[in-house]
């Protein structure tokens, strides 16, 4: 069943590489000079593009679910990653000249984050054990994140540019990891015919979190790239997850000493390239040099006094 479980996430990847792009594009197209507004909010759930875009990330997100009934939450959950160089390349076409134009540092970014969590998934997935979820566990997983997206939140309100972006999209990692560890819970109990025994207090907290993660990042997708804001989506979340299951479900009991510090060692490569792309992306940084515009400024300004 676990190679089910990889054959589903991977789709799922698709779906939210698709997804990613093209509600960026909406994102961009309505709103306003001053950002994301109301106004453009609203507008949004109107546009053609954007509603595609939530039906690829809506079928991406049914087919994890999927996976997360047939296999542990630490295999399934950073598989997600393969997100990335897809919405990589799938951006990279916007740009004159393709790939071509992309810097070296922020493919050395991409193959950092995607080779790190793939690293780690080759690990959990030899060490890794299923476990239920305990309503204790879900209990203390929903107060830990509601506190960190409350705090990144902040972050994003006080922030400008690359570090807002991040900002949000890592809150919405956050709330979207937590809504894994509960639709493991969830899956586990449908999978097993147990329908009568679904909380229905973790399908409403489910709701709530898909709605801020929702909310967080087409702020995101209005602040940055959105090969970044999948970037923290993919890696953050199933770190996220992954401590859930580490930590909370006993999923990493018979793991050793060893395994634990490679999974440790992974994860870190993994979030230096998100930040690494926030700090090299080409669309953070101004396309003419300042030298240039200088110099175009004091032309303008000889002719104009001429």
């Amino acid at each position: 069943m676990t190679v089910f479980a990889v054959l589903l996430a991977a789709l799922a990847a698709f779906g939210y590489a698709f997804g990613a792009r093209l509600q960026h594009g909406a994102v961009h197209d309505t709103m306003s000079g001053r950002g994301l507004g109301l106004r453009s909010q609203l507008l949004l759930v109107r546009n053609t593009r954007w509603l595609f875009g939530l039906i690829c990330l809506g079928s991406g997100t049914a087919l994890h679910a999927l996976a997360l009934g047939f296999a542990p939450l630490s295999v399934v959950q950073p598989l997600g990653v393969l997100a990335l160089p897809i919405t990589v390349l799938l951006n990279s076409n916007d740009r004159p000249g393709g790939m071509s134009t992309l810097p070296r540092s922020s493919i050395l970014a991409v193959v950092m984050s995607g080779g790190g969590v793939a690293a780690f998934v080759f690990l959990a997935v030899r060490s890794a054990t299923p476990t239920s979820v305990s309503s204790e566990a879900a209990g203390t997983a929903v107060e830990l994140v509601g506190l960190i997206v409350l705090l990144l939140a902040a972050v994003a309100l006080v922030s400008r540019g690359p570090v807002r972006c991040v900002s949000y999209a890592t809150g919405c990692a956050v709330a979207y990891g937590l809504v894994s560890l509960l639709l493991r819970a969830v899956s586990q109990q449908v999978t097993a015919g147990r329908l009568a025994e679904v909380q229905l207090w973790l399908l409403l907290v489910m709701g709530v979190a898909v709605l801020v993660g929702g909310w967080l990042v087409q702020h995101a997708y209005a602040s940055g790239p959105p090969d970044l804001v999948v970037a923290c989506l993919t890696v953050i979340d199933p770190l996220v997850a992954v401590g859930f299951g580490i930590g909370l479900l006993g999923e990493a009991d018979a793991v050793g000493a060893w395994t634990a510090t490679g999974e440790a060692v992974c994860a870190a490569v993994a979030c230096a390239g998100v930040f690494a792309l926030a700090r090299y992306h080409p669309d953070n940084h101004n396309e003419v040099p300042p030298t240039v515009t200088e110099g175009s400024n004091r032309r303008v300004t000889s002719i104009d006094s001429s």
